[in-house]
């Protein structure tokens, strides 16, 4: 299940981090909050434009490490919120998460899901 507050940031203007591991190393790529969607069963789609190093990465070892946060979110602190999300990912270029975000993001070449391992507020 996904916390409310990172929901609530995901409406949010701010910036995604995705880090993935892969055979030559670290690779770090990102994206938007307000592309982030989710599954009535907790995943996270990703639109994925370019992200091919980062598909290449996940098809070597899927897991993923994500931070998002926005300033306008009140936080463990006060104002500002933000999570690191681990999880599980893999691309998909057909079928009913592509087709969902193919409807809004016409560039759109892949899709990335993430399976929530762990979502913890960190701010």
């Amino acid at each position: 299940m996904i916390p409310e507050k990172l929901l609530e940031i995901m409406k949010q203007d701010g910036v995604v981090a995705i880090a993935t591991l892969g055979a030559d190393g670290p690779h770090m790529v990102n994206t938007w909050n307000s592309y982030l969607r989710t599954t009535e069963d907790g995943r996270l789609l990703i639109p994925a434009g370019y992200m091919h190093r980062t598909e290449a990465n996940v098809a070597f070892n899927p897991e993923v490490l994500i931070t998002l946060g926005s300033s306008k979110v009140k936080g463990t602190m006060g104002s500002g919120a933000g999570y690191l999300i681990k999880g599980k990912a893999a691309f998909v270029t057909s079928g009913p998460e592509f087709d969902l975000l193919k409807q809004t993001f016409k560039w759109l070449r892949a899709t990335m899901v993430v399976t929530i391992v762990e979502a913890t507020q960190t701010i």
